[in-house]
């Protein structure tokens, strides 16, 4: 399904999710969209059949969970090998996020969380290991998220 493919009550529901999907009951999302709870529940499970929404995770605030350090890594991997090493560079300890960059000489960026730089400088180790460039390091003080606000029905 592609984005144009969405209506608004897909865009409710995909924003009630990013709000808070732990306390969000499908019932409070249908209170919302003025549509049933079973609507709301089927709607769910085809989004996630169509991969839209791809899982449900906590956010973490590592600072306060002991890992003070993060750590952004702009990397440089061959074009044709960028996808394939993916969930490899994902199964470094440490590794908390890999982004694919289109544009630019750097086209991966690297996520690494710890409690100090000997935590971090081992992944740029492993990074490089498997022939991946690391251009930049960027020391991240604060990362905060919200949900996209295409999504809102509140400004359709």
């Amino acid at each position: 399904m592609s984005n144009t493919g969405l209506d608004d009550v897909d865009r409710a529901i995909l924003y009630a999710l990013q709000e808070d999907a732990r306390d969000m009951s499908s019932g409070d999302i249908a209170e919302r969209t003025g549509t049933s709870d079973s609507t709301v529940r089927k709607r769910i499970q085809r989004l996630e059949g169509d991969e839209i929404i791809k899982g449900y995770s906590a956010e973490v605030d590592y600072q306060e969970s002991g890992y003070p350090l993060r750590m952004l890594l702009f990397c440089t991997a061959s074009i044709p090998e960028r996808g394939e090493i993916v969930p490899e560079i994902l199964s470094i300890d440490g590794v908390v996020s890999v982004q694919e960059l289109v544009t630019g000489e750097e086209n991966l960026l690297v996520t690494v969380v710890g409690e100090s730089d000997s935590d971090i400088t081992p992944v740029a180790q492993e990074l490089l290991d498997m022939g991946v460039t690391v251009a930049d390091e960027v020391l991240v003080r604060s990362h905060e998220t919200t949900p996209f606000g295409e999504f809102d029905p509140e400004d359709v």
